[in-house]
């Protein structure tokens, strides 16, 4: 146990995308990751549970594939982004995290007795670990996260229109709370940022993902800053002169 001084020091991005199927989340996870690797695809790898998914777009360039195949417990997600590391990966894409979710809740159905609380002790250390290796693993991390649909009825140009919305990411509720940033995407492919660490989005901007926001987020994370007394940008003299002028 330490006490220091805080410190702001390069850190590995922990991203989440989520919204309806159909919006681009896979295909904007990829567009952050060759920003993240300063257009290096090859340091890219996607861990796909999307049925290939990711194939669909190699046109883009040589990013790696790691397909998951049934079930897709933890241990099998963590198991994963070990080999992804042990090859020198430097972006991971977890597409997506909401099968995971999905295998526990299952797993939770499954479990003898009646006391669904004591049982949750059963599943929550399991989630609690693949959480826990997102958060710490040394590479940046992009997590997309399918969401709950419905649809809500839009009058356009005198014609009623049906519009598929994004409701509630298929993950545990807490979620948001682990990641940096979480971009919600809607059915028009805009992103909205709905947590954020790095000031580098204002809660009422949409806008289109692409490699360029990768690049700025790839700055931030590369930004070193240090608190310096002798760096304190107003000091009591300079307000007390602006008062006299």
């Amino acid at each position: 146990m330490e006490l220091r001084k805080s410190e702001r020091k390069k850190v590995k991005i922990k991203l989440a995308i989520q919204g309806c199927s159909g919006t681009g989340k896979t295909y904007s996870s990829l567009l952050l990751a060759k920003g993240l690797t300063n257009d290096d695809y090859s340091k890219v790898a996607v861990i796909d549970s999307e049925g290939g998914s990711a194939d669909l777009y190699a046109h883009l360039g040589d990013f790696n594939v790691l397909t998951l195949k049934p079930p897709y417990c933890p241990s099998k997600y963590i198991k994963a982004i070990d080999l992804c590391i042990n090859q020198g990966i430097e972006v991971i894409v977890l597409d997506s995290i909401s099968h995971c979710w999905t295998y526990l809740l299952e797993l939770h159905s499954k479990l003898d007795g009646k006391n669904s609380f004591m049982n949750w002790k059963q599943i929550t250390p399991l989630q609690d670990e693949f959480i826990n290796k997102i958060l710490y693993a040394d590479v940046h991390i992009i997590a997309t996260m399918r969401t709950k649909q419905n649809y809500v009825l839009n009058n356009i140009n005198g014609k009623i229109v049906p519009e598929k919305i994004g409701l509630k990411a298929i993950q545990r509720n807490d979620i948001e709370f682990e990641f940096s940033l979480v971009f919600k995407i809607d059915s028009e492919h805009f992103a909205k940022v709905t947590k954020n660490r790095t000031s580098l989005f204002e809660s009422s901007d949409k806008f289109i993902i692409n490699s360029g926001t990768g690049k700025k987020i790839r700055e931030w994370c590369n930004n070193e800053l240090k608190f310096e007394k002798d760096s304190q940008v107003i000091r009591k003299e300079e307000i007390v002169e602006g008062k006299n002028a």
